[in-house]
């Protein structure tokens, strides 16, 4: 049943997509172009190329290519996957405006046309040279109408098919130059009842879903560090999804973490994509890198108990999440702090008296209106949340999975300055 059900759905998805692209191909190239002319076939060979080299980037990772072919099809990949979104939201709302500026162009062409209608003059024709002068019409020549029908529908296609592509491409542009640039640091101050006058004002710096990988490396890392490094936190909290890929080939990228500096250190929970990159090794290169891995572990740090479980993912390999391992034997007149990839294990914190879960995992939605389909999954997408007496604070992350593009979802870097609320 599992087999024919992932058939079903792949079906489904390669027919939708086989859709889009014919649409997409009908109004940029089968609209705007004269058969047999060079655009037109360089459109089409785009047509049939775009898509081909976006699912050989999704399945070369997978599929264990070797690292240079997935950065090769990863850009052009994974950008169209982006444009092709885009592109077709601005199409679509091109289909509303396509009949009224058709109407518009056709009513000036009518206003032209009554505008230039015959004239009537008397004129004496050569044969009646004796008779009466001859009444006859002498039509006045009408101006050209630029814009006949065939003519209004092609520019019509070509200006909608413009604005959207302008509009489409903008979009992705700019959400990629968001993702290039780097996270920007947001603060948030999270009050809690257990914490210690002592401890009032410890920051911890949170990242997640930094997403090293074909696209995203070491320069990206290093961002990352530098910002971080720039805040000067106490503790750093890396919540998860830190890699798309093997130690062998992304260990180079993840060296600059060895950089990061706290008072009190940095902790690592793993995120779902290192269960599909080698979560072992990872956890073992994080630990050389001078990171503490928190699998289904709790340290003590002053005036508060910091926890980590692995994630979900995990239970694939029989290392699944343990919260009781993790915090079934603590003093709960402590405070609690929980890394956990997955906002969804919430209520399993709640359940285990945690005050404070830190997570990722959502990218805020990434690409809107993904943030609609990520709310459908997840109990917060970002920001800061209450359920029961636990507090959850979902990071945008700091990278972006598939796409480097990132649209009504900035990455971020949250410094979580906790506050106590005892005299």
């Amino acid at each position: 049943m599992a087999v024919a059900g992932l058939t079903v759905a792949a079906v489904v998805v390669l027919a939708l997509l086989v859709g889009v692209h014919r649409y997409l191909w009908c109004r940029f190239v089968g609209d705007t172009t004269a058969e047999g002319s060079a655009l037109r076939r360089t459109g089409t060979v785009a047509a049939w190329l775009l898509p081909l080299l976006a699912i050989g980037a999704l399945v070369s990772g997978r599929t264990g290519a070797p690292f240079w072919l997935q950065r090769v099809l990863a850009w052009p990949g994974y950008l169209w996957l982006a444009a092709l979104l885009y592109l077709t939201l601005a199409l679509l709302v091109g289909e509303a405006v396509r009949p009224i500026l058709r109407r518009v162009l056709a009513g000036r062409a009518n206003e032209s046309s009554r505008s230039n209608r015959p004239s009537v003059t008397k004129v004496l024709t050569p044969e009646a040279a004796d008779a009466p002068a001859a009444d006859i019409l002498v039509a006045d020549a009408p101006a050209a109408d630029t814009l006949a029908a065939p003519t209004r529908r092609l520019f019509v296609a070509r200006a909608v098919g413009g604005a959207a592509a302008v509009a489409g491409l903008g979009t992705v542009g700019y959400g990629t130059y968001g993702v290039l640039r780097g996270p920007r640091v947001k603060r948030i101050t999270v009050p809690l009842a257990k914490l210690p006058r002592s401890v009032h004002g410890f920051r911890i710096a949170v990242v997640s879903d930094i997403h090293l990988g074909p696209i995203l490396g070491r320069a990206h890392t290093q961002r990352i560090v530098d910002t971080i490094n720039r805040t000067q936190p106490d503790l750093v909290a890396v919540v998860g999804d830190l890699v798309d890929g093997t130690v062998a080939d992304l260990g180079p990228a993840a060296e600059p973490l060895a950089q990061l500096s706290a008072r009190q250190g940095s902790f690592f929970v793993t995120g779902n994509h290192e269960y599909y990159s080698g979560a072992a090794q990872w956890v073992d290169h994080v630990r050389e890198l001078g990171l503490h891995p928190l699998e289904n572990a709790r340290t003590e740090i002053d005036g508060f108990d910091l926890a980590g479980v692995n994630d979900i993912a995990g239970e694939s390999e029989g290392q699944g999440p343990d919260f009781d391992r993790a915090l079934g034997d603590r003093d709960r007149t402590r405070a609690a702090v929980l890394l956990a990839h997955q906002p969804v294990v919430i209520h399993d914190a709640v359940a285990h008296g945690v005050d404070l879960q830190l997570s990722g995992h959502t990218h805020g939605g990434q690409l809107w209106p993904g943030n609609l389909i990520a709310g459908l999954a997840n109990p917060t997408v970002a920001g800061l949340d209450r359920y029961g007496d636990t507090q959850l604070y979902v990071s945008r992350g700091a990278g972006a999975w598939g796409p480097p593009v990132r649209v009504g979802a900035p990455s971020d870097i949250t410094v979580v300055e906790l506050a106590s609320l005892q005299a």
